[in-house]
């Protein structure tokens, strides 16, 4: 046990058992367990310009991708629900019960995902059956991140629960690390079937993989007992009848359940999501950094920041968990725009010096513009002279500026000092029509290969050191407001209500704020042309929960979780 300064001090602190070596071997499994329900959950994230090409092959390529994060992001909008079954099965039957049942949904979705047919030998049946799975997967892993939490931390000596609930904090980077390390050793030509295969079939490996930890998940979740915790509420009757109805329906808990959301989760959510996914994304999407490089780059900077989740839980069991929530809330609102310009200039310098010497400007009438996002792939973007020019610059993922024109103006691309305008589809019809839109995107590319615009980043190019370090500083952002979280969350709530009133909050933060970030931000990418664009998000959200939780949110680390 740690030693404090004073006896005083040390009388000071609620009474909690220490944990034995075997109560630690417990939380070991527990922790691996989560480590495979991550790695189903966020195998699709690495994959999603695949998916894309596999499953929703009928819509445009900007369209396209979107849809595919959107149906990763069906797996985010159900994790709610998830929370509510299975937190109500938490507090009545037990968190062991619920690791059974949640890790099986999990690992059998996952399995299936990689059997499934694609668009091109069953149609539309094959998207549909996909968003299924993806929902199965949210449900099961809305009920495992708050078992998981409370059960370690029911097991946890009361001045060490940041540090032993950060081993579960862990577990969503361990995962997705995982997830990465398979799937660069499968699409590896010198380990694995190659990049043209792993986009042709070999894919499915890393989802029929997990048929094998599913079994050795089941394997450790059937070896856990019961948290003492809820044991003694159990023998003392005093667990809760109606958990939803107290966690939710009562305002004195339901104050907290709000307080928690807006002045802790929020900000931590698009924190994650910003810090570990959207930046892949935005490298391989937007910088055009390859997919094996851009894979290898992250898992380097997930290597290195994940220990910092063990730190500042560790620390936040010293100075509490409120400070090290909200600075990093307040560091990712000051810097997420600085890091993405310069991680811009680090993955693609080629294109950060075209953005500079020659930026591209849209001119036309904004009420002949549209979003450029189709989810259901009728609009062939040739309606207007502004959506021509903007499908071009799109399909190049161009950064572009807005320059407003009165009606009747025929949109225009300025490219440095080159200005090429559109083809008017009121003049052109028919084939016309598309030979005329052919010629202009072939302009449009050639002179954007001409002032140095790159299709792709050269390889040799990358500074990787700066890369990694700016990648690794997210992936720190991501451990201060993720560290100390769990142990913040389950010291909020009263042990009775413990598991749904914090795993909903939780997952509507998560599921909803975070897990749709990729997809809203490069919606408004697309809408507004600027790269950079879709950060307003997570900016604005991480400064708000800042505010919030300054004023709101309670520190909690010298609570007992008993009562």
């Amino acid at each position: 046990m740690v030693q404090h300064e004073t006896a005083a001090e040390y009388a000071a602190l609620p009474r909690h058992h220490q944990a034995t070596h075997d109560e630690k071997l417990i939380i070991t499994a527990s922790s691996l367990g989560t480590v495979f329900e991550w790695y189903d959950f966020y195998l699709y994230g690495l994959l999603t310009a695949i998916i894309a090409a596999k499953f929703l092959t009928g819509l445009n390529p900007t369209t396209s991708f979107i849809m595919a994060l959107l149906v990763f992001a069906a797996g985010f909008i159900v994790r709610p629900f998830g929370a509510l079954v299975f937190g109500k099965i938490g507090d009545t039957f037990g968190r062991r019960y619920t690791f059974i049942i949640t890790l099986l949904v999990m690992g059998l979705s996952t399995f299936l995902v990689g059997c499934l047919p694609t668009y091109e030998t069953a149609g539309v049946a094959a998207p549909v059956m996909l968003v299924g799975l993806r929902m199965f997967q949210g449900l099961a892993l809305g009920g495992e991140y708050g078992g998981a939490a409370t059960y370690v931390a029911e097991h946890a000596p009361d001045n060490r629960r940041g540090f032993y609930t950060s081993w579960i904090q862990i577990t969503a980077t361990a995962g997705l690390a995982m997830a990465l390390l398979i799937v660069i050793t499968v699409r590896s030509p010198v380990t694995g079937v190659g990049e043209e295969a792993f986009k042709d079939w070999g894919w499915r490996i890393p989802y029929l993989l997990s048929g094998l930890f599913l079994a050795v998940g089941l394997w450790l979740r059937l070896k856990l007992h019961e948290s003492p915790v809820f044991q003694k509420m159990k023998a003392e009757g005093t667990s809760s009848k109606r958990p939803l109805t107290e966690a939710f329906g009562e305002w004195k808990n339901l104050r907290i359940v709000l307080i928690a959301f807006f002045g802790a989760i929020a900000g931590q959510a698009v924190i994650w999501y910003t810090g570990q996914l959207y930046a892949m994304y935005f490298l391989e999407k937007m910088l055009k950094v390859d997919g094996l490089t851009t894979n290898t780059l992250i898992i380097v900077a997930l290597l290195l920041g994940t220990p910092f989740f063990l730190v500042f839980g560790w620390l936040s069991d010293k100075v509490g968990r409120k400070p090290i929530i909200l600075a990093g809330c307040a560091l990712a609102a000051a810097t997420l725009f600085p890091v993405f310009h310069a991680l811009t200039e680090a993955a693609n310098p080629a294109l950060a010096r075209a953005q500079a010497s020659a930026p591209v400007t849209v001119t036309a009438y904004a009420g002949e513009c549209s979003s450029q996002f189709d989810p259901v792939g009728t609009n062939k973007f040739d309606r207007t002279s502004c959506d021509i020019v903007k499908n071009a610059l799109a399909k190049a993922a161009v950064n572009y500026t807005n320059v407003a024109a009165p009606a009747g103006t025929v949109a225009a691309i300025a490219i440095g000092s080159e200005t090429i305008v559109a083809p008017d589809p009121k003049v052109h019809s028919g084939d016309e029509k598309k030979a005329a839109i052919a010629a202009f995107a072939a302009s449009v590319t050639g002179e954007l290969a001409k002032v140095g615009y790159p299709a792709r980043a050269d390889p040799a190019r990358i500074d990787k050191p700066r890369v990694i370090a700016l990648l690794w500083y997210l992936v720190l952002l991501v451990t201060m407001v993720y560290g100390p979280i769990a142990a913040m969350l389950v010291e909020l709530f009263p042990s009775r209500i413990r598991y749904s009133s914090m795993s909903l909050p939780y997952h509507i933060g998560n599921g909803w704020l975070g897990g749709l970030l990729p997809a809203v931000g490069f919606a408004m990418v697309a809408a507004n042309g600027n790269i950079y664009h879709g950060f307003w998000y997570p900016v604005v959200v991480a400064a708000a929960t800042c505010v919030i939780g300054l004023l709101f949110l309670p520190e909690t680390f010298r609570r007992s979780i008993d009562d």
